[in-house]
């Protein structure tokens, strides 16, 4: 009989949604990686008895733009501290009527808009893994993941879209108003500058990745709504930032409960059949 797998979850938190008062037990650890160091330390923890390492997406000061996160190194540094999940928290424009401000959003697809940014651990370097690593994105997130955060929301009676596509620009600005309307005719639902790559990398180290998006405004395209503005963000944040800690507080312990053996050997052999090796 194959032995249950470990699970450790990795926690990235946004904008406002970084607080590491969730965490009992806590210790700091600064760590480097072959692609340089972290947004910050990692907060190692436990929620209910299951192992937790926090990440502040930003920075705890919220000093680093989303094109300069390093992202792979935020993403390599749970994987060497042996993260079998990675549950994220980001704040987003709402592009959909239905989706209001202080709602939450199980996202399922993106759209990369950004330009910038490294998106591969694979990238030919000494340093990185050696070879080229064509990654399926059909599903970026894990649909187990996101599944037990739906049900979650819903039993906590939280206002919650179980599915949306979030595209992700690369900031820092905000969306002029036709750029909003075309994203609006994309298909997507939700606007953020931070779920790619670190998405993608997450897919690349082998890990179940999910995001809980929290909509603060309706980015531009909305006649007779005020505009997005960071005043407008952090408010909104600030009324609803429990609503993320709350699902977090409770699909933890959930999460560690489960069994996770066949998914994440799923998704390490995703990566395995993904990486085409140097000739010899």
């Amino acid at each position: 009989m194959a032995a249950t797998a470990a699970v450790k979850i990795g926690i990235i938190g946004g904008t406002g949604l970084d607080d590491p008062d969730i965490l009992e037990e806590r210790t700091e650890k600064y760590v480097d990686t072959p692609y340089g160091k972290p947004s910050d330390a990692l907060i190692l923890g436990k929620i209910k008895n299951v192992d937790c390492v926090l990440l502040a997406r930003h920075g705890r000061h919220h000093t680093i733009m989303p094109s300069n996160v390093n992202y792979r190194a935020n993403i390599w540094a749970l994987k060497e501290e042996n993260c079998s999940h990675v549950l994220v928290t980001t704040a987003c424009g709402s592009l959909r009527e239905e989706i209001q401000p202080g709602d939450l959003v199980i996202i399922d697809q993106f759209i990369d808009r950004t330009s910038k940014r490294h998106c591969t651990l694979y990238d030919g370097q000494s340093c990185s893994l050696s070879g080229v690593c064509h990654i399926p994105m059909s599903e970026p997130f894990c649909t187990k993941t996101r599944e037990v955060l739906i049900e979650i929301a819903k039993k906590l009676g939280l206002q919650c879209h179980s599915k949306g596509t979030m595209i992700t620009i690369e900031g820092p600005r905000f969306s002029s108003r036709a750029e909003s309307l075309m994203f609006r005719s994309w298909g997507a639902d939700v606007i953020n500058m931070t779920t790619v790559p670190e998405v993608i990398l997450a897919k690349e180290a082998g890990m179940s990745y999910a995001s809980i998006a929290m909509a603060t405004d309706y980015d531009c395209w909305k006649e007779h709504e005020e505009a997005v503005s960071v005043d407008k963000v952090l408010k909104t944040l600030k009324e609803n930032a429990n609503k993320a800690t709350s699902i977090l507080l409770t699909a933890i312990p959930q999460i560690g409960s489960m069994e996770w053996t066949d998914t994440l050997h799923t998704l390490k052999t995703t990566v395995q059949c993904s990486v085409i090796l140097p000739k010899q």
